[in-house]
């Protein structure tokens, strides 16, 4: 059957590996030396477009390289997690978004990422700047839940190591679509009662191994049971494990992110 309507929101999961990606330099283990696709992790970055204003979370390393294999070709705003280098390097990339529209491209994220950022990229923060073909930011530091295309999106603060980083919410007309926590080492009581009944939930679950700013699969799929989260997603992986034996080993409800995953929200 064809679908009459548009969608209420399309999830692209561009990147779905962690700050080194894979398969690793240098590393011949079987996962990095793998042939199945979904064992190709690029750093861990996300498109979402609800119809009028598609956007980005974060701007991953490989952000072009992503763009380029997913055919996007429009960028309205970029949502920021934290400033760590895999999450905020492809920020350059943004130019050929800014060049198409002709218009400085709106960004949101934690006042601290923000700051840092100008600090990085100066001249994509400078308001004199007029060429087109130059990457041009608006800043919009959040501080709490803010429109954004048909959505309200609220910020999520939560730990991961010695930094806050900002998950996010996604609601529209009342029903919790999308929560993002891509980075984060535990979920917060107050976190968990926002997302709790949350339609789709893609959150950090690096690995088995306990890790010291992430969450293990284990804790992530417990946290993704508290929040009764209806489908939930496992993002920011190593080359520990491949898809398919990560994939064997969950429960019902829970699945393994990958590059290209589209999720679709009626």
């Amino acid at each position: 059957m064809s679908r009459t309507t548009a969608p209420l929101l399309r999830v692209l999961v561009l990147g779905s590996g962690t700050s080194q990606g894979v398969p690793m330099i240098g590393c011949r283990c079987p996962v990095c030396l793998s042939r199945d696709p979904r064992d190709r992790r690029t750093r861990a970055s996300l498109y979402v477009d609800e119809g009028t204003l598609p956007f980005l979370i974060d701007t991953a390393t490989d952000l072009r390289a992503q763009c380029l294999r997913e055919g996007i070709s429009d960028v309205g705003a970029v949502l920021y997690t934290h400033h760590h280098a895999d999450h905020v390097l492809g920020l350059d990339d943004l130019r050929r978004f800014c060049e198409l529209r002709r218009e400085r491209l709106p960004i949101y994220g934690p006042a601290a990422t923000l700051e840092i950022l100008a600090r990085m990229f100066p001249y994509a923060f400078d308001s004199k700047t007029q060429m087109a073909t130059y990457v041009r930011l608006l800043p919009h530091p959040v501080e709490g839940p803010f429109p954004l295309g048909r959505f309200i999106v609220t910020p999520l603060p939560v730990p991961h190591g010695h930094v806050t980083t900002f998950g996010y919410l996604l609601e529209c007309a009342g029903r919790k679509l999308l929560a993002y926590l891509s980075d984060c080492q535990a979920v917060p009581e107050n976190i968990l009662s926002a997302i709790r009944s949350v339609e789709v939930l893609i959150i950090d679950g690096l690995r088995d191994e306990p890790h010291p700013t992430h969450l293990t699969a284990e804790q992530a799929v417990k946290i993704a049971a508290h929040a009764e989260a209806r489908q939930t997603y496992l993002t920011h992986l190593t080359h520990h494990k491949s898809h398919r034996d990560r994939e064997a080993g969950l429960p019902g409800g829970v699945g393994v992110a990958f590059d290209g995953l589209t999720i679709i929200l009626d």
